[in-house]
């Protein structure tokens, strides 16, 4: 794991990573003595910022270098969410992961179902830090055995998605503030008017009569497409992943 992180923000061209960790939350792994661990074995040493409880530790590279207003950051620590729990609905996020069943990925069941979906639907178990990462991101649609939609829930999961862009073929909606949409998978020509349909379901086009789409594939290839959002009733529960 060595310096995995530093070559995934190389690769990404970004210039640090964010952690939601909190001092003193987890009594193993967030604790004072095992953040520079975590840091270092990461390889992104002072390019990791905690902003949660950012005040209480030294200042890191984004800090210093003035990206980041570190008056703006937060004190917090210890085992409660309360103050996690404020600031999101101060900003309005209304989905996130329970606050207790432990520290592990694997106890969330949405994302324990997206894990399994994506081992079902490759023919290996080879991945890439990436693939575990989108498992977190979005919502996620798979209309298609051979694909899946990564359909951003909100503006920063879209800026997030937009960073893989090169990565993989693509839609944005054009006509109207929408989400930015990966596709996981070979989509045939045939179905990408239809994914259009669904992803112009999501963001302020839901009610529109026409709404314009964008389709990006693998080589970078621009397709425009005009389509009418589909109704909800016209997508299978199945669906979603």
């Amino acid at each position: 794991m060595v310096a995995k992180a530093k070559e995934w923000m190389e690769v990404n061209e970004f210039d640090f990573i964010i952690t939601g960790e909190v001092l003193g939350q987890r009594p193993m792994s967030q604790r004072r003595s095992t953040f520079p661990v975590v840091a270092r074995e990461s390889g992104a040493f002072d390019r990791l910022l905690r902003p949660l409880s950012a005040k209480l530790l030294s200042p890191t590279l984004p800090e210093r270098a003035g990206w980041i207003e570190r008056d703006k950051l937060y004190e917090i620590s210890g085992r409660s969410r309360k103050k996690q729990m404020e600031l999101a609905e101060q900003f309005g996020i209304s989905e996130y992961s329970q606050p207790a069943g432990g520290c592990c990925f694997l106890t969330d069941e949405s994302y324990s179902r997206k894990l399994q979906d994506f081992w079902d639907h490759r023919s290996d178990r080879n991945y890439e830090l990436d693939d575990i990462m989108l498992l977190k991101v979005g919502r996620h649609l798979r209309p298609k055995t051979d694909w899946k939609l990564i359909i951003a829930r909100d503006s920063g999961e879209t800026q997030y998605l937009n960073g893989y862009r090169s990565k993989f073929a693509h839609f944005t909606i054009t006509s109207h503030s929408g989400p930015m949409t990966l596709v996981d998978g070979q989509i045939p020509d045939e179905d990408v008017e239809m994914a259009a349909q669904l992803i112009a379901r999501f963001g302020s086009s839901r009610n529109a009569d026409r709404v314009m789409v964008q389709f990006t594939d693998l080589e970078g290839n621009e397709r425009m497409l005009t389509v009418s959002p589909m109704k909800p009733a016209e997508i299978p529960q199945p669906w979603y992943v």
